[in-house]
Parts: structure tokens; sequence; C-alpha cells
């Protein structure tokens, strides 16, 4: 025990040893959560003697349980390390082991974007859609959106719909979203598919319908903690309240201060009000922060005080003063960026790495004078854009390999079954589908019922099944790493990107069999090839990084999590950071606290920047409120600001308060008959989010209008 608590300040002692109830910890950026969850960890299996199967810890990203399942095997020296998980990677969990209580195989698909895509693909197909209709990016958001919001229900079409009554229900469809929405149900049905929201969704639903297999996990989780409590969203927070409440030992850390997904579903409310809903919780505070200087945490403390909603703290130094934070108010956006090349220049000459530094903003069209200057610099740099490694050509093809082996699903076999080429093109692929779809079989059974036609003559198709049908009889028991490399090499595929030269692609299948190797040997468990893709299908944007002596350019959101000894914040200007699509009072607290997180993402260096000019529409271009709300004595300005360049600023702000609304207001689902004062009864079109309305076809008009969320729209009820 000594050993495990030594290094550790009074509160993070205090969060390792509250083991038993609910604990709520607030902890500040850099204040070392990371090293309190992992050290409560194998608190509880070292000193109290929990086993660590009965022990459940979420993080938000793969990355994250990665390295925190690392951290607790060198504490405990256990290869064993519980459920550390994702939300998404937990519910793998689950329905690898009860998926037969929604009569789905243990052997569902984990899908990503591109399998989406592949589906969406077939749709557009299918019912005569183009791009022009909805690109694919949208198409997935509507679903997403459809999913959480407007059609919570869907996953009991997907549950208890038979796949002909799906199919029909697809071909009844007669609106663009219907037909996208109802077409992906049923492809998803069709080969046994599961997104990140059906995860949960499906999870949920068996907890609540099978009592025993409830309490089967509630019983073995005796431990639930939970890190970045403030990002957690209601259908997570619905399953954290099942899975904790037979032991009721709950632990979630969070900052109320870090909130900057709500967005996309997360509500702070559950960290803020944790106390309500759990009466008797302890709550501790963690304010001590370890990873930047007093004079960058002054300006971040400055910064965020000004928000009303939120727990009162600040975060306090313990490394040695450093230097000043500069700030620098340009004439115009290329002398901005000509100050930010020049500081970055001036950095490395005095020694300092460029990947020790980065270049933070809003919105990435702000980079554009950045890249210029850098370039006219000569100075090293990448976009950190999210391209994943899982998301490279060479790695889905290799991944594809392996779900042919384990699942021979259809969106695999249309990836790989000509790749390398064995001459089965669109004309052969396009029958193969048509005998699939009138015999309700999938494409692998589909080639396989069709060896003898003449239209397969002259092809190396005989030679593709007996390879995947080969490894499938064989793959059991081997370990995973084995098979790649050996499906790899079999195929044919590492001997064709050899002789197109694609060495590129070559390191990155090694890179991926060392990913496999490391995979296997941390686990801690026997890794059969399903579990390997149903974990590396979780895998987000999030989890890759550009490697290389480069200067790092990100969006703020990228840069959630990760710190910089050298971090500039270029583009403080109303419009751009405060965005201007804010339009409500919350909307505007969420924008600052995504400064806070940049300007904790800071170790030693921290210089922010705006310019002045005309913006696009040719408004005067002002310095941002947030440069403003930090007490100025803590700033050290480059140039003094002209002469009444703050106070126009802070006249202009004034003015737009007075636009913003009080609450961010709900959105009325699609279909919703409504009243208007003036307008009388109409329906519900859509509903904009970004610009804060619905669009409305009243029975009065020929054609829809769009009317603000701030109207008041009477729900007209079926009965009137």
């Amino acid at each position: 025990m000594v050993d495990l608590l030594r290094e550790l300040n009074a509160a993070q002692r205090e969060a390792v040893t509250a083991t038993e109830g609910f604990v709520r910890v607030i902890a500040g950026a850099g204040s070392g959560k990371t090293r309190a969850l992992t050290h409560r960890f194998a608190y509880l299996v070292n000193e109290l003697g929990i086993l660590p199967g009965n022990i459940l810890c979420v993080t938000f990203t793969n990355k994250s349980a990665n390295e925190m399942r690392q951290r607790i095997h060198q504490l405990t020296g256990d290869n064993d390390t519980g459920y550390i998980n994702t939300f998404h990677g937990f519910c793998v969990s689950v329905l690898q082991e009860d998926s037969h209580a929604v009569q789905y195989p243990k052997s569902f698909l984990v899908l990503d974007n591109s399998d989406i895509d592949a589906m969406l693909q077939i749709i557009y197909e299918e019912r005569g859609l183009t791009l022009r209709d909805m690109t694919y990016s949208a198409a997935r958001d509507m679903i997403e959106m459809e999913k959480l919001l407007h059609r919570p229900d869907y996953y009991r079409d997907m549950i208890d719909l038979s796949l002909d009554t799906l199919k029909e229900k697809y071909d009844r469809a007669a609106g663009v979203r219907d037909i996208i929405f109802y077409g992906y149900l049923y492809q998803e049905k069709k080969c046994f598919g599961l997104d990140y929201n059906d995860l949960i969704k499906f999870s949920l639903y068996i907890f609540q319908q099978n009592e025993d297999i409830r309490l089967k996990w509630q019983r073995r989780l005796e431990y639930i903690m939970i890190d970045e409590f403030q990002d957690i969203d209601q259908i997570q927070y619905q399953l954290m309240e099942v899975l904790c409440g037979y032991h009721k030992n709950l632990f979630v850390v969070g900052d109320p201060d870090q909130t900057i997904y709500t967005w996309r579903g997360a509500n702070v409310k559950y960290l803020l009000e944790f106390g309500k809903r759990f009466p008797g919780a302890r709550t501790i505070l963690m304010m001590d922060n370890y990873r930047s200087t007093p004079e960058i945490l002054a300006v971040a403390n400055s910064l965020i005080a000004k928000n009303r909603e939120r727990i009162k703290k600040d975060l306090i130094p313990t490394l040695p003063p450093g230097p000043p934070v500069l700030c620098h108010l340009a004439d115009t956006q290329c002398a901005e960026a000509d100050w930010i090349a020049g500081r970055i220049k001036a950095l490395h000459d005095t020694g300092v790495p460029y990947r020790d530094m980065a270049v933070l903003y809003r919105a990435h069209y702000v980079t554009r004078a950045v890249e210029e200057a850098l370039l006219r610099e000569k100075l090293p740099y990448t976009i950190y854009s999210g391209v994943q490694f899982f998301g490279r050509m060479e790695i889905k093809d290799a991944l594809s390999y392996l779900r042919m082996i384990a699942y021979q699903d259809d969106l695999s076999f249309l990836r790989v079954a000509n790749v390398p080429k064995r001459n089965l093109g669109k004309r052969r692929m396009a029958f193969l589908q048509e005998y699939a779809q009138r015999e309700g079989c999938s494409l692998y059974r589909a080639l396989r019922e069709n060896m003898d036609e003449p239209i397969f003559k002259g092809t190396r198709a005989a030679s593709f099944l007996s390879l995947i049908d080969g490894f499938s009889d064989g793959y059991e028991g081997r370990p995973v790493s084995e098979v790649l490399s050996a499906i790899l090499n079999e195929s044919g595929y590492e001997k064709m990107l050899r002789t197109e030269g694609s060495q590129e692609r070559l390191d990155n299948l090694a890179e991926l069999k060392q990913s496999v190797y490391e995979y296997e040997t941390t686990c801690g468990e026997e890794v059969t090839l399903e579990h390997y893709l149903a974990h590396v299908a979780l895998f987000t944007n999030a989890d890759a990084q550009d490697q290389g002596d480069k200067v790092k350019l990100m969006t703020v959101h990228a840069a959630k999590g990760l710190e910089f000894p050298h971090v500039f914040l270029c583009g403080m200007n109303e419009g751009i950071f405060p965005s201007r699509k804010v339009r409500t009072l919350p909307g505007m607290e969420e924008e600052r606290r995504l400064a806070f997180v940049a300007l904790t993402r800071a170790e030693r260096g921290l210089y922010l920047s705006a310019s002045q000019g005309r913006n696009f529409d040719g408004s005067p271009r002002y310095p941002s409120r947030f440069l403003l709300d930090i007490d100025q004595e803590l700033l050290t300005f480059v140039l003094p600001p002209r002469e009444g360049l703050i106070r126009e600023a802070r006249e202009y702000i004034d003015r737009s308060w007075t636009y913003l609304a009080e609450d961010d207001g709900t959105a009325l689902p699609v279909g919703q008959r409504v009243r208007h004062a003036v307008f009388g009864p109409g329906t519900v079109l859509d509903a904009d989010m970004d610009l804060r309305s619905h669009v409305v076809q009243f029975d009065g008009m020929e054609t829809p209008r769009r009317i603000s969320f701030r109207a008041k729209l009477e729900r007209i009820t079926q009965a009137e």
C-alpha cells in the first residue's frame, strides 16, 4: 500500500482509497486524474484483493483505454486488467456474451464509417439516389440524429421485425430520409451489423428485458469507474445507472470546465448534479496542476471564471514560474501568421523541437494564412486532420480479409474478392448480387453455388474460395498475428504491393502486424479473431497521431486530452472564436470552455493572437471576447493595441449579447403538427440546430417557412 500511495498528493490519495459508495472527483486540467484512476484500480486489486474481472473502468477513447491498461499492468503485474473499455467496447463484450437475447449471432459485425458508406452505396444504387440528394457524410449524420433524437425506439424494428418485413418497410419508404434510414436498418440486419448507437441501445434493451442477464452483469461489476464524466450522454448515463444498481459502487472523474461536446449529446448536468441523483455521494476536488506554469494557469483561471454554469474552482500551480503569456493583435491575417511563423522559428533556434509546438484554432479554415507563412519559412508542419491509421486503404483491405475468415460478410467480400485482381469485375459482382438477393444468401455463398456457371470461367474465383475456406476451417486457436501474416502472404496481397512498389503501404501493414502482436501480449486473456475485429472496429479518429519532428496544426477539439510544451492559439477574433454560429448563452459558455481547454494544453509557453481588418462580409474584425475576459495585466502584448480598439470591441460584444437566447431550445420532431400565433396550423418538416429553427409547412401557405426556436409553436395533439 505504501508504494501505491507514496507518490500521490492528499487529494489523489483520498480518491484512490475512497472505494465504497458513490464518489465524484472534480479533477482540473493537468491534475493527474489518470494517475488517480490507475492507482485506484491497482489499490482495489493489490490491497483489497478485488479480482480485475470484477472492475469496469470506462474511458472515452481506445487510446486512453490502451494507455490505462498498460499502466495498470505495470502497477499490478497482472495480465488480467478487467474491463478497461470505452462504453462501446464494453457493450461489445456484453453482446458477444448475450447477443442470443436479441436473436443476433455472437459473430455480429461492429460497423465503422467505411462500412456504413458501403451500405449507403448499395441503397443509393438500388433506389436511384445520387449525392445531390444527400452526401454520404450528411446521410451518416442524419442516421445518427434519427437514432438519437427523432426515432429513439428504432432498435425495436431491428430486433422485433423479420428481415422480410424490414425489407418491405424499406421498399415502401418514399422520402429521401426514410429511404436512406430504413434501407440502412435493412442492410444492418441483413449482415447482423451494429453501429456505435446500436451497441449501447441493444445492451440496454437486453438489460431491461432480461432480469437474469442484467443481474449477472450487475453482480459481476463490483466496482465501476468512469473517466471524463462531463462528456457522458443520456444513453451512456442510463447504461451506467443500470450497471451500478446492485453493488452501488460508482466512481466518476470529470471537469465541468472541459465540457465541449454538448453538440453530440454530452450533458454536464450529470456531473454537476451527481449529488442530487446519488444522495450522500462524496465529492473530492483535485486542483493541483502539474502541467502548466503559474502564468498560463492564471490566464486560464481568469477566463473560465466568467462562466456562470460551473463549480467555482481554480487550478493551483505546482511548477516554477515561466515566461509571460504573449498576446499579439496583428494588423492583418498575414501579419498574424508571419508573427506565429517567426516565433516558431525563434523557438526552434533556441533548441525547441518542432514537435513540441502546436498551433490550435477553432476551425480548419483559419489555417490558410498560417500554412502559407510556414511554407514561406520552410518550417515543417502537419495538419492533424484525424486521418486514422485504421482508415487507410491497405489496412482496411487486410482487416477485410480477416473478416472474411471469421464472418464471410458481404461488405468484406465486395472489398477484397477482386484484390489482388481475380477477374471478378462489375459484371460478375452484379451477377452475384442478383443471385444473393433472389436466394437470400451471402455473396460468398452465391459465389460457391455458381462456380460452374460459364460467367466464372477464366477467373481466379476458385482460388479465392479455397483460400478463405482453408483459413476459416483452421483459424481457431491460432494467434491472430499469425493468421494475419499468413493471409496477406497466401492471398498475394503483399506481393501485389511489392510489385507496385508501394513501400509505404507495406510499412503500414508491418505496423498493423506489430499492433496485433502488442494487443495479444497486453490484453491479458486469450484473444480470438472475433475479439480482435470487434476491438479494432472501435478505433476513432482521435486515436491517430502523426509522428516526426513537425509543428502540429489542429482544431481545439482535436487537442482535447493532449499537451504540448508550446501552444499557439490563433484566430482569437469575434466570429471565429467564439464561432459565429453561437446563438445561445449556454452555447457561448461552451465556447469559453473550449477556449479554456485550448489554454490548458500549454506546458511552458502560451501565445495568443488575433488580427484586425475586415471579415468576409466586410464587417470590422474585433478581438475575441475571450481575450477581453482575461485580466489584462496577465497578458503581455507584443505591441500596444491601437487606440480605441478595445473600447470598440467591448461595445460590439455588448450589442451582440442581446441576440443570444437564454437556452438552447428544443427541436420538435419531424412530422409534429403545430400552431403558430399568426400563420395558424402546420407540420414540422425539419429542424436546423445550427440556425436554431424549424422548417414548417403551414396549411394555408404554398411554401414552407423557417421559424426561429424563439417563436412559440404550440403542439397540436392527435385529439385536436
